[in-house]
């Protein structure tokens, strides 16, 4: 392993503890009978023997092995009453196989199934994974088909850990995505700080799993370079990766209520040779392994209708994907379905939408009302031609409670309408856009309503048809969708920038502005300093008051932060009771001024708020580092303004401490 896998390999397991509730040494999410069976040795002889002692410490797993081997389909004459006689019949293979399954199934039916996380749902396709692991390397003549089934049966073990012991849950996790497209691994980064093949590799690595395996759940979503010391199990990578590819297509993916589309690697089909593989004949081969499974456990598993319907939906929406990788090519759409999905920005996508329309229908004008909820109006602030409406200031806004009639029926019923002066002369749309005709079409999502499309040919006086109704709805309905995508958008990128309890910059974003920040001047850096505030004795406020005066106090130093701040400098909670400030423009008095006003803005509010807080002190201890050439990017910066806080506590808390850019020696400055 070279200098660079061990850095990567430490930051790891460094984010992995930081989100985990217990030390991951700790973790008994595979029994101990597992961890032997997943280590033994690969002499035959001794195979046997140890893997019979190993059943025989487990007398349900033993029971469960003599009733196999006494079933119907072995049609043995004398009944088998030996363990070690059960393994030899069966072969070495198929009892660790079983006893794995068994082991595992067992140990995730203790754990309490949350409601986005089933954990039941999870085994299954990790079982189907699994086997069709085996089944496919088995056809490609790899060497060890057991070591892929085993790959395939623990591949996502990370998402297990995140769910059983992280602080926030795999639960969590599928909640805040919702029907988010994006990729997986990129959501749970953002999420959690690391991703569930990460947090995988992490538990096998403590646990000391075989380096195969250890390979398998690192890089099943993205396998290794030529030059990482994994390389060497690639092939094995690719099995599983292209056995959990199908599991997905069918609808047995890991975790229920996710619409994201993965995508297969294309170094998986340049490893594995899908002429060498009968699809069909594999898939039935493990239809008949889950129908087994489905009676050695009592369990029901999806049906052939079930994912023959799920082919079918899936087939649809990789149909729509427009990735370098996807499988399935995207049939050619028209511009006006495609346009609403062009950008996330609804002053690009609405224009290119409406401009799209033009061209297809050859509609004089067309606008897009969107709904002001505040005033129930609507407004009409895209328009094409542009000249319709050449300033969004220029926008007329309509009542909703002054409309009757088609108008007020599309929107009620969401249904689209043609109107014109015979039937509402007095309609405030034709008065005010002088037309005598004009479509109306309701745009929503979810059965809410978020706007109205509206076309007219004021100038042809080409009569508008009936038939164009159901032609245009499909056009509302993507941009509907668009529309939604576009306000989740900017919702989620708020709620990725911001803490929720404090509403200030988070840790993503800290280190976002800090990376900016070091890629200018040498000049504009000399002038920065980066402070660390830490409260002092928080556990007390949680412990002796409860967790709502925690984070009473947590929001008081961030209000006090704001009001203190300058515009151009930086604030953010780091972390739990951590806070961080970013100055420019500065100097050792100046970053000590401003800490003062802040230590004792903190001090002063806490004895106001003593009573609230049982007489506990809210104080802060700060640590302070001015920019120096010996740091080599700001990492290195906060890990001082980091030593420097943790030396003012040390030395009584409720103080100052910096260190000057350059010198080696920390200063106290007291109040």
């Amino acid at each position: 392993m070279t200098d660079k896998d061990t850095d990567e390999t430490k930051l790891i397991k460094k984010a992995a503890s930081s989100i985990l509730k217990d030390d991951i040494k700790q973790l008994q999410l595979i029994p101990p009978v597992a961890l032997k069976l997943l280590t033994l040795t690969n002499d035959d002889n001794a195979r046997i023997d140890n893997l019979s002692r190993i059943i025989e410490t487990e007398p349900m797993l033993a029971a469960k092995i003599l009733k196999q081997v006494n079933s119907a389909v072995y049609a043995l004459p004398n009944k088998i009453t030996s363990t070690n006689r059960a393994v030899t019949i069966l072969g070495f293979s198929v009892v660790r196989q079983l006893a794995l399954n068994l082991l595992l199934y067992n140990n995730l039916k203790r754990q309490n199934a949350s409601q986005l996380f089933d954990l039941l749902f999870f085994w299954q396709h990790c079982l189907y994974v699994a086997s069709l692991s085996k089944r496919i390397a088995v056809a490609l003549n790899y060497p060890d088909p057991d070591l892929v089934y085993t790959g395939g049966l623990l591949h996502d073990i990370g998402k297990i850990v995140l769910e059983t012991h992280g602080r926030v849950t795999y639960s969590d996790f599928i909640a805040s995505i919702g029907n988010n497209q994006q990729s997986t691994l990129e959501e749970e980064r953002n999420f959690f700080g690391i991703t569930h093949t990460e947090m995988g590799h992490v538990f096998c690595l403590e646990w000391q799993l075989p380096a195969s395996i250890a390979a398998i759940v690192a890089f099943h979503h993205n396998q290794p370079t030529e030059t990482s010391p994994h390389a060497q199990f690639n092939t094995a990578i690719a099995i599983v990766s292209f056995a959990d590819y199908i599991a997905w297509i069918q609808g047995i993916g890991s975790a229920v209520q996710r619409n994201s589309h993965p995508s297969l690697q294309s170094a998986v089909l340049e490893t594995i040779d899908l002429d060498q593989l009968n699809i069909e004949a594999l898939l039935q081969q493990v239809d008949q392994d889950m129908q087994s499974t489905q009676e050695f456990y009592n369990i029901r598993l999806p049906g052939l209708t079930t994912l023959r319907a799920t082919l079918v939906k899936t087939t649809i929406n990789l149909s729509q994907i427009n990735e370098d990788n996807a499988l399935v090519t995207a049939p050619k759409l028209s511009s006006c379905l495609t346009a609403p999905h062009h950008s996330l920005n609804p002053d690009d996508f609405i224009p290119r939408t409406l401009e799209a329309i033009q061209n297809e229908f050859s509609f004089d004008r067309s606008i897009m009302f969107t709904i002001a909820p505040k005033h129930r109006s609507l407004i009409a602030l895209y328009g094409w031609p542009e000249s319709i409406l050449p300033t969004k200031q220029s926008a007329f806004e309509i009542n909703i409670n002054s409309l009757s009639g088609l108008l007020l029926t599309c929107l009620r019923e969401k249904k689209a309408v043609i109107i014109n002066t015979e039937i509402e002369p007095d309609n405030p749309i034709i008065q005010h856009l002088k037309t005598t005709e004009f479509i109306a079409v309701p745009v929503a999502h979810h059965n809410k309503l978020l706007g109205v499309l509206y076309a007219d040919n004021s100038l042809s006086k080409k009569p508008m048809s009936e038939q164009l109704l159901p032609e245009i709805q499909p056009i509302a309905y993507e941009l509907g969708i668009a529309i939604f995508n576009a306000k989740q958008y900017h919702l989620e990128k708020k709620n990725a920038q911001i803490d929720h309890l404090t509403q200030l910059f988070n840790k993503r974003m800290i280190n976002k502005f800090l990376t900016a920040v070091f890629q200018e001047d040498e000049s504009t850096l000399a002038n920065l300093a980066i402070g660390f505030i830490d409260i002092d004795k928080f556990k007390l406020f949680n412990d002796s008051c409860g967790h709502q005066a925690g984070d009473d106090a947590l929001k008081i130093v961030a209000d006090i932060l704001r009001s203190l701040t300058r515009p151009g400098d930086f604030i953010g909670r780091y972390g739990g009771e951590e806070f961080l400030f970013v100055l420019r423009n500065t100097n050792k008095t100046g970053a000590y001024g401003y800490a003062e006003r802040l230590r004792s803005a903190i001090e002063h509010r806490g004895k106001i708020m003593s009573q609230r807080f049982q007489g506990h002190n809210l104080t802060v201890s700060i640590g302070i580092s001015l920019y120096s050439r010996r740091y080599a990017d700001y990492t290195d910066m906060i890990e001082t303004a980091d030593q420097a806080m943790y030396r003012a506590k040390n030395e009584g808390r409720n103080r100052i401490v910096i260190l000057p850019g350059g010198d080696n020696q920390l200063q106290q400055l007291e109040k």
